[in-house]
């Protein structure tokens, strides 16, 4: 049975919703009512204001206030002046932790992924709960996952870059 991901799901700890965010289906409707669903094969955390890879860990800005948010909502932000990342914001309100969506089936790296959803600034705080055009589907799938380290963040010092926040899909 396929069924939507409800809030409760998001709004657990990061690492609960990491370990079973990786192999559900990222589900999306075009403009023109097409539905187009793609399995998540690899992800990043970003767990908070004391994780120096984390965009909160500066503290609260435009850019960031979603990610103070309840979970559930998308964090959308534009890299390089051309790729919409997309991240899902987890845990409870004012825990300011994400998860970077970096693979969806064989799309490797967050700026393609992106680009495979046409994401742009409009996605910013979508909720994936209430959404009609971006949401996430459990379809039973059930898959086994390796850890590793985050990449291209060495500007956060080497206990965070070392830190196996980054999951790929067997």
């Amino acid at each position: 049975m396929i069924e939507k991901l409800e809030k409760e799901f998001f709004t657990r700890d990061i690492r609960l919703v990491a370990e079973e965010l990786i192999g559900k289906l990222i589900v999306q409707r075009k403009s023109d009512g097409e539905i187009e669903k793609f399995r998540i094969t690899e992800i990043e955390m970003y767990i908070g204001e004391e994780d120096l890879a984390c965009h909160a860990a500066k503290g609260r800005t435009a850019r960031t206030e979603v990610m103070y948010a309840e979970g559930g909502l998308v964090y959308v932000y534009l890299i390089y002046g051309m790729y919409w990342l997309f991240n899902i914001v987890t845990g409870l309100k004012d825990q300011a932790q994400a998860i970077l969506i970096r693979g969806i089936d064989n799309i490797n790296g967050p700026g393609r992924v992106g680009r495979t959803l046409n994401l742009d600034k409009t996605y910013y705080e979508e909720d994936l709960t209430l959404s009609e055009r971006l949401w996430i589907e459990d379809d039973g799938y059930k898959c086994s996952f390796t850890r590793h380290p985050r990449v291209n963040i060495d500007y956060a010092g080497e206990i965070w870059k070392n830190k196996p926040f980054r999951y790929l899909m067997k």
